[in-house]
């Protein structure tokens, strides 16, 4: 069987095309964190949204932990890096370097074979359900209408979601404003999000859920921080909006424990943090054991595959900034249609390409 012969990193960081922020963090960049793996011929690719100091847990850690494993048993190779990173701490940029390389050994094995990566998962859909994600508290009134109108009469979105809990919840009255402002846009058929990243305070997110309810607000993201799970599950309880979180998440003990304190009406789960291709599934299995559904974390590029082979899956968020990067930075990144994304059946693996002088101009490290 072959082994994976060498690990290779490159870390890219993408200027935003706005000012952007949501209800407790601003940015004007995004850092990628490429990570390559190759064996028998063959490169595998995965990837991290994360700083550049991921890449160097990849090249310090890990590599000598996956370097000359059969290609074949990821999931040995998955446990053996969560082995390596007991000192160092598993949650935040270890968790995430971890998840590339397993994204990334996850693609080779599926170029090896020649399959594409929900085939070789099983799929289960060949179509993943998609909602518009951006709307940041930054955007004026023009911005957030060019954004809602081109999800969904471009691309057809049925979901669409905005940031609120502007300046950590202080600003409540625009908060409900830009909410008014997305339900005339959308219209009275596409369904409304909102995400608050944990803004508010447990009763200041019921107000705001209670009063947002007259714009047909169907789903209220981090509505309190998602550290406080006796918190999320009090909010869950008093509205009607089903409460989702979990982006954070780094293993299925959080998973689990997230879903058993009735936190959540619906798990959130991010590959590129939770342990990579491994650690997404096994998210989707904690989330169905609680009778729930699973909906991916941005970085479409890489759930749009994995995404096709949970059985319980309920969408997949089209994150402005990342669709935006993938489909600058790689041949095969999924596009929107009809508000959903199809796996690329054409290509092996999850079908990326990196096209590389493109690349070299946002390259850092």
């Amino acid at each position: 069987m072959p082994a994976v012969e060498t690990v290779e990193t490159a870390v890219y960081t993408v200027p935003t095309d706005a000012a952007e922020a949501d209800g407790t963090l601003a940015w004007s960049s995004t850092t990628m964190v490429l990570v390559t793996v190759s064996a028998a011929g063959r490169t595998g690719s995965g990837l991290t949204y994360g700083p550049e100091a991921c890449a160097a847990v990849v090249r310090d850690t890990l590599a000598g932990v996956v370097t000359g494993r059969d290609v074949f048993d990821v999931p040995a190779g998955h446990r053996a890096m969560v082995r390596a990173v007991r000192n160092q701490g598993r949650p935040g940029i270890a968790g995430y370097a971890i998840s590339a390389v397993d994204i990334a050994l996850w693609d080779l094995k599926a170029r090896l074979l020649d399959l594409p990566l929900d085939r070789l998962l099983g799929a289960v859909t060949d179509a993943v359900p998609l909602y518009g994600s951006g709307g940041f508290t930054t955007y004026d009134d023009h911005q957030l209408r060019d954004q809602l109108e081109s999800w969904v009469g471009d691309e057809g979105m049925e979901q669409v979601k905005i940031k609120i809990g502007q300046d950590r919840g202080t600003a409540e009255a625009r908060d409900l404003a830009r909410l008014s402002q997305a339900r005339r846009i959308i219209g009275d058929e596409v369904r409304l999000f909102a995400d608050a990243n944990g803004a508010y305070g447990p009763k200041q997110a019921i107000r705001i859920a209670q009063r947002a309810a007259e714009h047909g607000l169907v789903w209220f993201e981090e509505p309190v921080s998602s550290d406080h799970l006796e918190m999320l599950a009090a909010v869950r309880a008093s509205v009607a909006a089903d409460v989702a979180a979990g982006e954070y998440g780094s293993d299925i003990h959080y998973f689990r424990r997230m879903c058993a304190a009735g936190a959540v009406d619906c798990l959130q789960a991010d590959a590129t943090r939770c342990g990579g291709v491994t650690g997404w599934l096994q998210a989707a299995v904690v989330a169905d054991s609680f009778g729930l559904e699973i909906s991916g974390h941005c970085a479409p590029a890489v759930h749009v595959q994995v995404a096709a082979a949970a059985p319980n899956l309920r969408h997949l968020e089209w994150f402005h900034d990342h669709v935006r990067i993938e489909q600058m930075l790689f041949d095969g990144a999924p596009h929107a249609a009809g508000g959903v994304a199809s796996p690329a059946r054409d290509r092996p693996g999850l079908g990326l390409e990196l096209r590389t002088e493109d690349a070299e101009a946002f390259r850092v490290a």
